[in-house]
């Protein structure tokens, strides 16, 4: 769940720090007062929203944290995958933004955005004020009733997706190999040259370097002569008489004259003997390599065309000679694909006809497992609605079937609704206002809420467009999903606060000639108080209070 928020500097709140307990945790406050920077506030930390919508100008930075404890053993899988510290199940998300940059992390490790919001999906679910408008949109349907049956569904899901991959690989091979076969004579002709172009130039690997490196060293044969003759008249190589060969002889038979006087001079005696071996080993080996340089022009002639033939090739078929070869086997398989095209065309349709057929089984496999829970979630949603004061209303989920499997399947679904006796089953988007919208969310949200590992969900102003009966309503079903799940939720209606478990209120205090929003936890007396400003705006009298302390009363017996 949620233990605490703690925000710095964001829009009227300078600073504010708020635990949060188990149930229901409800905030209200008069419009204004900064409840959207709240839940701004939490969006930012999850990595939904955007700092800039709320930094003051003057702030040199701002800081959002959220400590959520869980036991939830995919998130803790997912920390461990990532090296992340986690004890006793807590998590530290913080979200910190500073000349113009924002930095996450969690339990003090710095993350990626985007393992912020994988991972924050897991931890909580936020409805906004305006998301019970996706139930307009039918593929949305969807992605709820997958939801709902994800255990059967998911597996199926992700093999659909993979199969639908493969099935459109396939079919775009067949379908260029079919479009290009008109042109495989000339196709074939062009290979055919190109392969002959690289097998009569008779490659071989490694050969191009070595050529380069013969290349070089003839065309720089004299600078090369040049420095041999200057290294061995300054070593005494050969016939170039006095040099340092015989300097460091003549130093090694002085040094051997005083040995017997001194036994230390012996190791100096020993390391100039292997200097003098190693200058004669250096010049002998000198020597040879001097005898055997010989200049010849038709040599380097011939290297050079070889490596301009090499590298023009390479401009055609590859960087390297492997690559060229690499190129020349391709070249010599499409050869045969084409001697033999029509073969190649039916392995093409048949590779495309089994592709086809595994994706249509899978999709049909996964259309019957949605047939069969869809109607276990209709008759689900259905009854939350009643709950939720929707007394005669019909709920069901219609099935079409694509022409073509997709990625999700064959399925295209629509939940449709009957509010009323008598009326035909229509579209949920066709029928619904806003307020019938939000309860009907709120319906699925607390069928999906036993489905989910999810523990913490925020309900941003859900009682958008409802009151009296209908509020009551929807309270306790409020308060059916917080005894299994903490719930979190704004409200401007004193129905739905009564029921609440912890009672936040959201205000705004003028300090240091500015307005700043504060907010507090309630007791029961200032709870009651709060609840009486709800029912009787500026004026609250005693008949007013009494009101609110009954509904108090009569929301605890609800939740017992």
């Amino acid at each position: 769940m949620l233990a605490s928020l703690y925000v710095k500097n964001m829009a009227l709140i300078r600073e504010a720090e708020v635990e949060f307990g188990p149930g229901l945790n409800i905030m209200t406050g008069e419009t204004g007062a900064g409840k959207s920077i709240v839940i701004g506030s939490v969006n930012i930390a999850l990595g939904t929203g955007n700092f800039k919508d709320y930094v003051p100008e003057e702030a040199d930075y701002a800081l959002v944290e959220l400590t959520f404890t869980t036991e939830n053993p995919h998130v803790l899988e997912m920390l461990k995958e990532q090296d992340l510290p986690c004890e006793d199940g807590a998590i530290v998300l913080t979200r910190k933004y500073k000349s113009g940059r924002s930095t996450s992390k969690i339990n003090g490790e710095t993350v990626p955005l985007s393992f912020v919001r994988k991972l924050s999906a897991e931890l909580i679910d936020i409805h906004g004020q305006h998301e019970h408008q996706s139930l307009l949109y039918a593929k949305n349907h969807l992605t709820i009733l997958d939801s709902f049956a994800k255990k059967e569904t998911a597996p199926l899901l992700s093999t659909c997706a993979k199969q639908y991959h493969r099935y459109q690989k396939a079919k775009r091979e067949w379908e260029q190999a079919s479009a290009s076969g008109k042109d495989r004579t000339k196709e074939l002709d062009f290979l055919q040259y190109e392969i002959q172009e690289i097998q009569s130039a008779a490659l071989r690997p490694g050969e191009d370097e070595e050529l380069e490196n013969n290349y070089r060293r003839m065309a720089n044969g004299q600078k090369i002569m040049e420095a041999l003759s200057e290294a061995g008249n300054l070593t005494g190589a050969g016939s170039y008489g006095s040099g340092a060969e015989d300097e460091i002889a003549r130093a090694a038979r002085s040094l051997a004259a005083v040995r017997g006087y001194d036994a230390s001079l012996g190791e100096l005696g020993s390391t100039l003997e292997d200097i003098e071996s190693l200058i004669g080993e250096f010049n002998r080996s000198l020597s040879e390599y001097m005898d055997n340089l010989v200049f010849d022009p038709q040599a380097l002639h011939d290297t050079e065309e070889r490596l301009d033939l090499i590298n023009r090739l390479k401009t055609k078929y590859g960087n390297t000679i492997e690559e060229i070869l690499a190129a020349c086997r391709e070249k010599e398989e499409r050869v045969e694909v084409l001697m033999d095209y029509e073969g190649y065309l039916e392995k093409l349709r048949r590779t495309l006809d089994e592709c086809r057929k595994q994706l249509l089984t899978t999709a049909q496999e996964l259309s019957a497992i949605r047939k069969r829970c869809a109607k276990t979630l209709a008759e689900q949603i259905r009854a939350a609605l009643v709950d939720l004061n929707f007394l005669d209303v019909r709920f069901e989920i219609s099935f079409e079937e694509l022409p073509e499997p997709g990625e999700d399947g064959l399925d295209a679904i629509c939940f449709q609704i009957s509010m009323n006796p008598g009326l035909p089953m229509r579209p949920l988007g066709a029928v619904a206002s806003g307020g019938e919208l939000s309860r009907i969310m709120l319906a699925i949200k607390a069928v999906m809420a036993d489905k989910d590992n999810i523990e913490t969900l925020i309900f941003d102003e859900i009682d958008t467009g409802i009151s009296g009966r209908t509020a009551q309503k929807v309270s306790e079903k409020m308060a059916v999903i917080a005894a299994s799940h903490q719930v979190l939720c704004i409200t401007h209606l004193a129905q739905i606060a009564a029921m609440a478990d912890r009672h936040y209120i959201i205000e705004k205090k003028p300090a240091d000639s500015k307005t700043v929003t504060n907010i507090g936890l309630l007791n029961e007396e200032e709870s009651v108080e709060e609840l009486a400003r709800i029912l009787g705006g500026a004026k609250i009298t005693d008949a007013v209070l009494e009101n609110a302390r009954e509904m108090k009363e009569l929301a605890a017996k609800v939740k017992k």
